[in-house]
């Protein structure tokens, strides 16, 4: 496709006779039902090389299975070949690779000493990369079908509206029920000649795992100049706060937000013992800490090279393969992309009624920090500084002093390595959406000061959950202009509609 993909975000939901919980594109629900559903955790995938953009997104719900669809606003008509599901591995693959990590160290004996061509370095070396019929118009509500095609489980339709209160009509005839409010935000995409993508889920097609449908995840492609993500229609079904972690592959570039502030999380200190039972717990307190003292921006985590030889350090029992990266859009974006990429994971929270605009993205300088460096008077290195590639990441370390004999007369101290046994374990900071918030002071468990957020050592007052943090963007910013619509490289995912049962 030529033309930017300008879309709304609409997020999935599972049937459920109560309110549940689900993990979601970005977006609002629409239920027959009319129950109130709500969408607290997103994750996406974008893979970005020119002026191509693959988007990817994981469906997942919580609920009985029922009679899905999917609706996703876009400018063109879609056709098959841009449409494709995905293995949920490459979802967790990716998490895993970004996440904030928590690794442990050993004092090495003071006393041995290395074979001169015995590598110095007190890092750990990186590993090898590895690489359904549609509905029918009832009447004439200026709602057309414009094509239709199946893709695995979904049965997908291409929709026109003239107008949001003729697809909201056309909505209702069929079962659905728009959320309070959400009209109003569907009005510009429809007045901008937008079509309406409808995916459909037919249920005998669908996989049970626990009791619970797995629908598979699904990718888009287009091109655009414009590089950006919907986000302000998620508020339509937040239940306070959403988290939101956009994970960019890029060929040889890291990304940050363009219309936000950015900051980087703070990186590159030791912690007690007891954070490793409550990692994820520790990294919530310290990523609400750090948009605390930043209110509005956006967090960066990771932004790093991978390459054949070296692409994470340590690297986490779950890696990207070669085969994720094809998968994800290295199919379609030129070759080379398998063997050499930029991760850079973003990660906003925020709250209702506080998102004035999208998320725009922009080419920033490649960063270097969270790794076991040390520089001026032997001191670790903490925070990013700017670098010729990227190698910077969320990482925190639990050390282990040497407890044996030291017989020697010169000890080298502070010599850290792996575990006596060898088996060294990197621990990720996953679903962080649902972390426990308010109960960890930070104070109580770093063993620095961290002035750049506020956080002293020793300080036992717990760190508090948050709500909203994004700030107000600059005016030029706000909001879209209806002919902006249409060449917004945007591509959203939409709202899974539950079909009412007769």
């Amino acid at each position: 496709m030529k033309q930017a993909i300008a879309s709304t975000a609409l997020a999935l939901a599972g049937l459920a006779a109560s309110a549940t919980t689900a993990h979601a594109f970005c977006g609002f629900y629409v239920s027959g039902s009319g129950d109130k559903m709500f969408n607290d955790a997103t994750q996406v995938v974008l893979v970005r090389d020119g002026t191509r953009t693959v988007l990817s997104m994981q469906n997942d719900f919580a609920g009985p299975l029922g009679d899905f669809a999917m609706v996703v606003p876009v400018p063109v008509v879609l056709h098959e070949p841009d449409v494709k599901t995905l293995p949920k591995s490459v979802f967790e693959h990716v998490e895993s690779l970004g996440s904030p990590r928590l690794v442990e160290y050993w004092e090495q004996d003071p006393c041995f000493i290395p074979p001169p061509t015995a590598p110095m370095s007190v890092a750990t070396k990186g590993a090898a990369y590895d690489g359904m019929g549609g509905a029918e118009d009832k009447k004439d509500n200026g709602v057309k079908i414009e094509a239709k095609f199946d893709v695995a489980e979904y049965k997908i339709l291409i929709l026109s509206a003239k107008d949001s209160s003729g697809l909201e009509t056309w909505l209702h005839q069929n079962h659905y029920q728009i959320p309070p409010g959400a009209e109003p935000l569907l009005r510009p995409y429809v007045e901008s000649g937008s079509k309406f993508f409808v995916a459909k889920v037919d249920p005998s097609k669908v996989q049970l795992v626990n009791g619970h449908a797995a629908l598979s995840p699904l990718r888009f492609y287009y091109d655009s100049d414009e590089f950006s993500l919907p986000i302000r229609l998620g508020m339509a079904n937040s239940s306070g706060t959403q988290d939101l972690i956009v994970n960019i592959i890029s060929r040889d570039k890291r990304f940050e937000v363009a219309n936000y502030p950015n900051v980087f999380a703070p990186t590159n200190f030791d912690v007690r013992s007891s954070v490793k039972t409550r990692f994820g717990e520790f990294y919530a307190a310290l990523f609400d800490r750090t948009i605390a003292t930043h209110p509005g921006a956006v967090v960066t985590e990771y932004a790093w090279t991978a390459s054949r030889g070296y692409h994470c350090d340590p690297c986490p029992d779950l890696d990207v393969s070669t085969q994720d990266i094809m998968t994800l859009g290295g199919d379609v974006v030129g070759g080379g992309l398998d063997n050499n990429f930029v991760l850079t994971r973003l990660h906003a929270r925020y709250g209702k009624g506080t998102l004035t605009d999208d998320l725009r993205f922009r080419v920033a300088d490649a960063v270097t920090g969270g790794r076991e460096q040390y520089g001026v008077g032997n001191q670790l290195e903490h925070g990013a500084t700017k670098s010729a590639e990227n190698f910077f990441q969320a990482r925190y370390a639990i050390r282990h002093p040497w407890t044996g004999a030291i017989k020697c007369q010169n000890p080298r101290r502070g010599i850290w390595g792996g575990p006596p046994d060898g088996r060294n374990q990197v621990i990720a900071a996953s679903k962080l959406a649902f972390a426990p918030r308010g109960k960890l002071a930070l104070g109580d468990v770093v063993l620095r000061d961290l002035p750049e957020i506020k956080v002293w050592q020793g300080a036992s007052k717990p760190t508090p959950a948050t709500g909203s943090h994004f700030a107000q963007p600059p005016a030029k910013t706000q909001g879209f202009g209806v002919g902006a619509l249409v060449t917004l490289a945007l591509l959203g995912v939409g709202s899974l509609l539950v079909r009412k049962k007769k």
